[in-house]
């Protein structure tokens, strides 16, 4: 099907990001791969192509333009290059709103033309190691001190750790308060007393630096508050949706872009002397999936239109969040069974697909939150 949704703007700007992967992305990505973690000139020269920052004002070095559906241009291919190692959409979609929305302005003269150029590379800290999902078992606590926070605590699974300049840190500052007792305490890097743990070793994305980080003592200005005092949880809620749809919006490209290998795979691959595309059941396998792949499109971009015109609420969020993610898990692991033997092997995209989606239904909040979520806006 046709999609209705974007325009020569956003076409002529998706052309722009196939470029910079191509130059910019695709030449070093099994090295990084290989160390990790990817270069921070990657960043920088995502930063000079005006990739990063999009939605943050002009007069800051940013695009300027609160439209989402450049947002998921930019998911799309870099999902479809297989290169979620350098995360902007985290960068810019996940962050980018707290420091837009919330930051006062010499804050946002501090944190954003750096947040633009590539220079300042951002990360928040919100899971906690016996916390998880649940906000109101967070630990971490920042204590007001007169003319400084007191921060001390640890998180972990936190992407763009190793990296990160600038750290969006979830705290307690009212402890009886529960989750509505949360701030966003920011936490920029050389702080004393702050320390990044290793780079943790995951089944997928391994380029994408994910790590521990620890606060002992630490001593924030009462300047690098975000938002209001005990308002993280509000915060953290009006920023999900798009944390969301982000996350959506790669499940079904990833989906899509399996779906087209697979099919290209099994008109080639032949077994019993002919084509596996001949085989009835591998023909209904593949009607199936891009059947799903359909539905699921058409969904999500009128989710993306929504979104944009600021109308898309948590819950259809959700769904968008769980349905497409499920389906990316489901389509790769059918179209990995179809390749065979070859498709457990790392050379094949398939392969390294399979794994580097995995984490899809789980971060953003998981699957099972997205059900909760979903069931309660319709049985309270």
């Amino acid at each position: 099907m046709q999609r209705q949704i974007f325009t020569e703007e956003h076409h002529a700007f998706r052309e722009t990001v196939r470029t910079f992967l191509t130059k910019e992305v695709l030449p070093h990505y099994e090295q990084w791969e290989k160390d990790g973690i990817v270069s921070r000139e990657a960043w920088l020269a995502a930063g000079r192509q005006g990739l990063l920052g999009l939605a943050v004002p002009e007069e800051y070095g940013g695009g300027g333009n609160t439209d989402f559906r450049y947002s998921a241009v930019l998911a799309e291919e870099f999902t479809r290059a297989g290169t979620p190692g350098l995360a902007l959409g985290l960068h810019n979609d996940i962050i980018g709103p707290y420091l837009t929305g919330l930051a006062t302005d010499e804050q946002k003269r501090r944190w954003l033309p750096g947040f633009c150029s590539g220079e300042t590379i951002t990360a928040i800290a919100m899971t906690e190691p016996g916390a998880g999902s649940d906000l109101q078992g967070i630990r971490t606590t920042a204590e007001d001190e007169g003319d400084h926070w007191l921060l001390n605590g640890s998180k972990t699974f936190i992407s763009n750790g190793i990296l990160a300049d600038l750290v969006v840190v979830v705290a307690k500052t009212t402890p009886e308060g529960g989750a509505k007792g949360l701030s966003l305490i920011v936490v920029e890097r050389g702080a004393e007393g702050f320390e990044r743990g290793r780079n943790l070793d995951k089944i997928g994305q391994k380029s994408q630096d994910t790590a521990e980080l620890f606060f002992n003592d630490v001593r924030v200005p009462k300047e690098n508050l975000l938002g209001e005092r005990d308002g993280a949880f509000i915060h953290l809620m009006t920023n999900l949706a798009q944390e969301r749809m982000g996350i959506a919006v790669a499940g079904i490209a990833a989906a899509e872009h399996l779906l087209e290998i697979t099919t290209r795979y099994v008109k080639e691959r032949e077994a019993f002397g002919r084509p596996l595309a001949r085989l009835q059941h591998i023909r209904f396998e593949i009607a199936e999936m891009a059947t799903e792949c359909a539905v699921t499109h058409a969904f999500l971009d009128r989710c993306i239109v929504d979104h944009s015109d600021g109308t898309l609420d948590a819950v259809h969020a959700s769904m968008a969040k769980w349905w497409a993610t499920e389906l990316q898990k489901r389509v790769a692991d059918r179209c990995l069974q179809l390749h065979g033997g070859y498709g457990y092997m790392t050379e094949y995209p398939i392969a390294r697909a399979f794994t580097d989606g995995r984490i899809q239904t789980i971060y953003g909040g998981t699957t099972e939150i997205m059900k909760e979520i979903i069931g309660r806006s319709l049985l309270a």
